[in-house]
């Protein structure tokens, strides 16, 4: 199975982040986590997940609010000042990763190769090995600097998903509309995933000429 990073920025957008962590454990993968402390503020506001920022004691209750307790897939939460731990190195291979979500903070020190911590010296070793690096802003509007940080990333081999659902699959509730962008970030990463609803274009529609 793969080896996945998943990073916790200080944005809003924490339902996205519970439902891409339960699907790649669900699936069999294994997680490297890493919340900033900006992160685990919007965890707590949107979620109502209180993180202490011990990766020990934050395991049990991070698995329990993704629902994945029971799930095959292992996590590790790893400390984001922790520039000592193995993803901090590209001799340490992952598959990819992605920061869900990502503040324009975050985007710009990833885009600019500055390393403020684990978070984004993560996000600067999948650019620099050239794998998968996926980071979902849902800020708007966006400045010009953004849409600069935004286009450096992507020329430099990242992908950038904002956090922006269609309505074309005619959602029902909220939770479809997390599904929709949850399944693109997993299949940005290459991950197959059943919440990845296709399109299959409309429904056949029966046409009659006038006189038929």
């Amino acid at each position: 199975m793969g080896r996945y990073i998943l990073g916790v920025a200080g944005a809003s957008g924490a339902p996205y982040t519970r439902r891409v962590l339960q699907q790649i454990l669900e699936l069999g993968h294994e997680v490297f986590g890493v919340v900033t402390d900006a992160g685990r503020k919007v965890l707590d506001v949107e979620e109502g997940i209180t993180l202490t920022g011990n990766t020990e004691t934050d395991h049990a209750p991070l698995l329990d609010w993704a629902q994945a307790t029971e799930a095959p897939g292992k996590l590790t939460l790893l400390h984001h000042k922790d520039v000592a731990s193995p993803i901090a190195s590209g001799s340490f291979v992952t598959d990819g990763m992605a920061v869900v979500p990502c503040s324009g903070g975050t985007l710009g020190r990833i885009a600019h190769g500055i390393s403020n911590g684990l978070l984004e010296r993560a996000a600067d070793v999948c650019l620099k090995e050239r794998r998968k690096l996926v980071l979902v802003p849902r800020e708007m509007p966006v400045s010009l600097i953004h849409l600069k940080n935004m286009t450096a990333v992507t020329e430099a081999g990242g992908i950038v998903l904002p956090a922006s659902p269609g309505f074309y699959h005619r959602p029902a509730s909220v939770n479809d509309l997390v599904d929709m962008v949850a399944g693109r970030i997993l299949a940005s990463l290459g991950i197959e995933s059943p919440v990845m609803k296709p399109w299959m274009g409309p429904e056949p529609t029966t046409y009659f000429e006038e006189g038929s």
